[in-house]
This record gives structure tokens, C-alpha cells and sequence, in this order.
């Protein structure tokens, strides 16, 4: 009786120890990734942050998780995909941009959360302070309000008589909001006029061409989701119009304007990855200081330049991290 038992115990332990480590193998970190664009466009930053996580020893598959979900520039899906990943119960939420870091926030006070990217998180709200964020969440500022000077430096190097400058924002995004103030404030002590235009959806593009176009000599597009998506359409516009422009990041560059000056994405995603290799050991979000950039980029396109009939000079060529001729 006692060996029948024996074995009845032995083949039921045989049953219940491969799904014993089945389910240890399972219990790997999940990271949601909620990028504001599509896959395609941010597969640059999402490839630096998988590569550096990869050199602090955490691999796809292996150690670790990552679902990706993308909002291809519309707004209203940021707060649908926060719900989503709070819902999965995901260890960690990475995201970039003020509104969906916005729309994270409020859907999660536990799950840490880690930026990649967001322009000024302690003006739009998303932490306290840089040293001390606070709550669940910290990442990187790209701080592209402060340099708001330098770019319009930059621009009346390439375009001297610049007197009337546009900027091109979305509604709803407040570190748009603040961007636009920036740009005022530093317009007016090289005594140029700003107009401000705004968006929510992308139909509305077309119709602001033909209102901004008229007795503009620039356009400055803020880096934010719903124009990032449409980068492309904006360009040919302004193009058309014979308008030069400026933007925060290379990838507006990269597909036909005429320059950008700002924080190197790239860098900052790598820099998340060590954001979220702390968290995932241990550390606390709130007790992880918000860092800012070191790596800025100025992009030029010649070939855009020579469309419109620009020079660029040899000084600014010079400085420029890339020209795309």
C-alpha cells in the first residue's frame, strides 16, 4: 500500500513540478511602452532603449517583457492605452511626451512610471520638482522651453529678415502651451512678431496654411505627437508655401524641413533604460532625480534650403551634428 502510495504521489509531483517552474519562468517584468506615434516612426528611440537594456542584463523574452502600444498621434487614445496597461497590471509604464505622461499619471498612482521624454515636466505638472519628482513617476526633461532662444538664433542666421515668425501647436498639450510662451518671450527681444496656431485634428492643416502663409516669413512646429505624425504633410505644405521651418527634433528634418535644434531622442531613450533598470532592482521612482539632456543636435536639410532659395552659412554648417544634402 505504502509503495502504491509512493507512486501515486511520485507521478502526481511529475504533473505539478514542470508547471511549478512554468509559472516561475512566466513571472518575468512587463514593461508597457505607450508611444505616441506609430511603430515605424519611433523605431530609432525604441531600438536604443531595447540595446541598452540588453547591456544592463535584461533581454526580450528572457528576463523581460515589453508591450508595445501606439497611438499614432491621436490624442484621445493616450488615456484609452494608460487604462489599458493599468488594467494588464504591467511592473513598469514607459512613455514620452507631456499628454500621455499626463494620461499615465492619472490613470496609476502605484505602477512606476518612467519618461522618456517630455519637455517640461514641472511646468505642465508632471512632477514637483526635479530633484524630488514624488509619487510613482520620473524620467527625462527635455527642457525645450529654455532653448527657445537658441533656436530662433539659429533661424535668423538662416532667414536675416526674419521679422514674423508662426507657430504650428495642438490644442490640448500643455507643454505647447508653454513652448508658445517661450518662443514669445524670446521673440520679443530680437524684435519679432509671433502668430500662434493651433490644431486638433489633422484636417485642420490645409486651412491653417492658407491663413498662416500669408505675411509670414517662418514657422516654427512644435515637437508634439499630433504633428510629429504628420511631419511629412506639413513639410510638402510649407514647402508650398515657400516657408521655412524650424523644429525641435531631426526627424521633421529627416522628412523635408528645413532645420531642427534640440535634445538627441536617441540619448534620452538609452538614458530611460537606466531609469527603469533601477526601478526594476528596487528603487523607488520618487527618490530618482528627473535628468536633463547633453546631447543637443542641429539638423540641416540643403536640399529644403536650396528649394526655397536659403543659404545656409558656412558657420552654421559647420556647427551642424548633420547636413542632409
Amino acid at each position: 500500500m505504502r509503495r502504491r502510495q509512493f507512486i501515486t504521489l511520485l507521478g502526481g509531483a511529475a504533473v505539478t513540478w514542470p508547471c511549478t517552474v512554468r509559472a516561475q519562468q512566466a513571472t518575468v517584468p512587463v514593461i508597457g511602452l505607450l508611444g505616441s506615434g506609430t511603430a515605424a516612426a519611433q523605431s530609432e528611440w525604441t531600438a536604443a532603449f531595447v540595446q541598452r537594456l540588453g547591456q544592463l542584463g535584461w533581454s526580450e523574452g528572457r528576463n523581460i517583457s515589453i508591450e508595445y502600444r501606439w497611438a499614432e498621434g491621436r490624442p484621445e487614445r493616450f488615456s484609452e492605452i494608460a487604462a489599458e496597461l493599468v488594467q494588464r497590471k504591467v511592473s513598469l509604464i514607459l512613455t514620452h511626451n507631456t499628454p500621455p505622461t499626463l494620461a499615465v499619471k492619472q490613470a496609476t498612482s502605484t505602477i512606476p512610471i518612467v519618461f522618456a521624454t517630455a519637455g517640461d515636466p514641472i511646468g505642465s505638472g508632471i512632477v514637483a520638482s526635479l530633484a524630488r519628482p514624488g509619487g510613482n513617476i520620473t524620467g527625462l526633461s527635455g527642457q525645450s522651453p529654455d532653448v527657445a532662444g537658441k533656436k530662433l538664433e539659429l533661424l535668423r542666421e538662416v532667414v536675416p529678415g526674419l521679422h514674423r515668425l508662426a507657430t504650428l501647436a495642438d490644442v490640448d498639450n500643455p507643454f505647447a502651451a508653454l513652448e508658445v510662451s517661450k518662443m514669445n518671450e524670446s521673440a520679443r527681444t530680437f524684435g519679432i512678431e509671433v502668430a500662434s496656431f493651433e490644431i486638433s485634428r489633422s484636417e485642420e492643416l490645409e486651412s491653417v496654411f492658407n491663413a498662416l502663409k500669408r505675411g509670414t516669413d517662418a514657422l516654427y512646429v512644435l515637437p508634439v505627437p499630433l504633428l510629429f505624425v504628420n511631419r511629412v504633410r506639413i513639410n510638402t505644405l510649407a514647402l508650398g508655401a515657400r516657408l521655412p521651418t524650424l523644429h525641435g527634433v531631426r526627424e521633421y528634418v529627416e522628412a523635408g524641413g528645413l532645420m531642427s535644434y534640440g535634445p538627441n531622442w536617441p540619448s534620452m531613450w538609452r538614458r530611460a533604460a537606466d531609469l527603469v533598470d533601477k526601478i526594476l532592482r528596487g528603487a523607488k521612482p520618487a527618490e530618482i532625480p528627473v535628468e536633463q539632456p547633453t546631447e543637443f543636435d542641429l539638423v540641416i536639410n540643403l536640399k529644403t534650403a536650396k528649394a526655397l532659395g536659403l543659404t545656409i552659412p558656412d558657420k552654421l554648417l559647420a556647427l551642424a551634428n548633420t547636413v542632409i544634402e
